[in-house]
């Protein structure tokens, strides 16, 4: 009995006995059971569609050339964005025998990739521009079963209903529009897997990640000149694929969020969002984010949900934002002239970190007596005191500086990524893995440096096997049988409590004594004694085009006063943007982000007053504006957000906010 007959009797097996969801391999053998979401695409193939499984001709369903040309035209903008995405995909698997294919959201093929000795290949398997490869016509299968299933699902060999397929192994993702319905496809399919399923999950990441970027890039693209807020919990990922975006209309209500971003609040669906005001999502003021909508709001801005009171860092997104120039009032404040602009350094010595603050200077003291040594570094410090800046300057003090200093963010790949990023893979050790294998970065930093960036996301299991590298000294790549000798210096860091994590089962202590030589603990910026000398240098090596920077008092006081959560960084990016958008050459109070410029001391604040006083005050007034915050504010005369902070201090719950006192 020929491959054809047997798949044709297992369908039909199949189909006649639904409940069990199973089937029987080559007809013989112990039941195979089916995928969910293979086991609803195969009833649907037969009792919905009536496809016979056992066809033996076959020729793909191809629209007219007319209709196609009038769809490319109608995807101009999608076309656009995913084929750049797919070509960088290719390159990333090239050689491993796929096509990348991009279907419009009814199955039509509007753009593929593949090795140009396969083409004719595919094209015999019916993968070619302007065929349709939706359920009805192919039967189960990598791009109309995700269509049918809105997900991602991966179609395995003689899990395709069509027995003419079988050869076929895809991995399908749905690509979304921003009202969260289906637009297209994208899909990498092979021929001839020999791996088993399971080893396709690799290439089913990689293509969600590529699907989701285009997402992403379409909807920044559709609300162009709109104001788009991005946001993450961690600052990190704020402008990133990973973070959200939601687009506001000039009255503080949102018109449109992303998948990231009813992930990230936790919304059942965009109807709980759009629509809403932005001051019923993020505890902040509209009029702080969009009125004026200037180009001072370009920084990030610590805020909480107000459902679940968890916090964020929010960005107004440079690119997908038009922004407008504002008017700037002639001088009329006492200004502070620094010096001249300094040259701009990309890599900075262990001297340039030292400063003045006592913290940094012991901590430089201790990194130059192990600049060249073997000793294991940890480095500690909240999100953006600039721990990778801090061992890129120990690599370049070290004997290893002519070496490479390679830096992986544990936290930033997926899991099913990371395991290949960090100790490679030769060629074919899976599918989807590029034609020549890919030295990990464990390999990459041999005789140089290994940075691990996050190193607390690790999973336990890559902890296990990155123990056994360090004391062995050697990699043993994925697909392979023989160990690599590797000559490896690591540091690593962390913002969180690795000691924690090792009591709660987290992280391996074994691992966190072999990777904890010395620990060097980065202060954050609000802790350290030379914040102000920070901000001056900062204003003179960000200045890009060499003319003498100059200050309002006020606005430097505000730069000072300003808690700045994201730390260095958060500085660095805030002095680029301020230079970068200052219509003249005096940075005056209004050039300054909205978080920092409504930033006020304590005694703005009403730190003076007697605390249980204060607290009563605020309670019945709040009670008195019926919850309303803006009203309670405005009756206070200060910020929504000062009266937010107020809230916090006095220890009055959200709810008071509310009005359910």
């Amino acid at each position: 009995m020929d491959a054809t007959a047997v798949h044709a009797g297992n369908v039909l097996e199949f189909v006649r006995e639904p409940q069990s969801g199973q089937t029987r391999s080559q007809a013989v053998g112990p039941p195979v059971t089916l995928h969910p979401a293979i086991a609803g695409s195969w009833r649907r193939c037969a009792i919905d569609y009536s496809i016979d499984p056992g066809r033996r001709t076959y020729a793909p369903t191809v629209i007219d050339s007319a209709v196609l040309a009038e769809r490319l035209v109608q995807h101009a903008d999608l076309l656009q964005i995913a084929a750049a995405e797919i070509d960088w995909l290719y390159e990333h698997i090239a050689g491993s025998g796929y096509a990348l294919v991009l279907t419009d959201a009814s199955g039509i093929v509007l753009y593929e990739k593949t090795d140009s000795t396969l083409v004719d290949v595919f094209r015999s398997a019916g993968l070619m521009v302007g065929a349709d490869w939706s359920e009805r016509e192919e039967g189960t299968n990598g791009i109309g079963t995700c269509i049918a299933e809105n997900r991602p699902v991966i179609v395995y060999r003689e899990e395709h209903f069509r027995a003419c397929h079988i050869g076929l192994s895809c991995s399908g993702a749905p690509i979304r529009d921003a009202s969260g319905n289906l637009l297209a496809v994208l899909d990498a399919s092979t021929l001839n897997a020999r791996d088993t399923r399971a080893s396709l999950a690799h290439t089913m990441a990689l293509v969600s990640l590529s699907a989701q970027l285009i997402e992403k890039c379409l909807f920044l693209q559709q609300f162009q000149g709109e104001t788009v807020f991005r946001f993450h919990a961690r600052p990190e990922f704020v402008n990133l694929q990973h973070s959200g975006a939601i687009a506001v209309a000039r009255d503080g209500r949102v018109v449109a969020v992303d998948e990231t971003a009813l992930w990230l609040l936790r919304a059942k669906n965009r109807d709980t969002l759009v629509g809403r005001g932005i001051d019923e999502i993020f505890q902040v003021s509209p009029s702080d984010l969009i009125e004026p909508m200037s180009r001072t709001q370009l920084s990030l801005r610590p805020v909480r949900d107000v459902l679940f009171g968890r916090h964020f860092f929010l960005s107004l997104d440079q690119d997908a934002t038009t922004t407008r120039a504002i008017n700037v009032p002639p001088p009329s404040r006492e200004i502070l002239q620094l010096s001249g602009a300094v040259p701009r350094k990309t890599t900075l010595s262990l001297e340039d970190l030292a400063g003045d603050d006592p913290q940094m200077a012991r901590n430089i003291r201790s990194a130059r007596r192990i600049a060249s040594s073997r000793v294991p570094v940890m480095i500690q410090g909240p999100t953006g005191a600039g721990k990778e800046m801090f061992a890129r300057a120990l690599h370049g003090a070290s004997d290893r500086a002519a070496r490479s200093f390679v830096a992986l963010n544990c936290a930033a790949i997926p899991e099913t990524l990371i395991e290949s990023e960090l100790f490679g893979y030769a060629a074919g050790a899976f599918t989807g893995a590029r034609k020549g294998g890919m030295k990990g970065k464990i390999l990459q930093s041999s005789g140089g440096t290994l940075f691990l960036d996050e190193i607390g996301d690790m999973q336990l299991s890559l902890q296990t096997r990155l123990l056994r590298v360090l004391e062995e000294q050697e990699v043993m790549p994925l697909g392979t049988e023989t160990p690599i000798k590797v000559d490896l210096r690591v540091m690593c860091a962390s913002h969180q409590n690795l000691r924690a994590m090792i009591a709660r089962g987290a992280f391996r202590e074994d691992l966190y004594y072999r990777l904890n030589g010395i620990t060097i603990e980065l202060p954050s910026l609000a802790q350290r004694a030379d914040k102000e000398r920070l901000i001056r240098e900062f204003l003179a090596s960000e200045s890009c085009d060499g003319r003498p920077v100059a200050i309002e008092v006020d606005a430097f006081q505000r730069l000072l006063d300003y808690g700045w959560p994201g730390n260095v960084r958060e500085l660095r990016n805030v002095i680029r943007t301020i230079l970068a958008i200052c219509d003249s050459d005096v940075i005056r109070m209004v050039d300054l982000p909205s978080e920092v410029r409504l930033c006020q001391s304590r005694c703005d604040d009403g730190g003076d007053a007697p605390p249980s006083i204060e607290r009563e005050e605020l309670i019945q007034c709040i009670r008195e504006c019926e919850g309303n915050m803006s009203r309670a504010a405005e009756r206070l005369g200060v910020s929504r957000n000062t009266l937010y902070r107020r809230c916090k201090r006095l220890d009055i719950p959200l709810q008071h906010s509310r009005g359910i006192i």
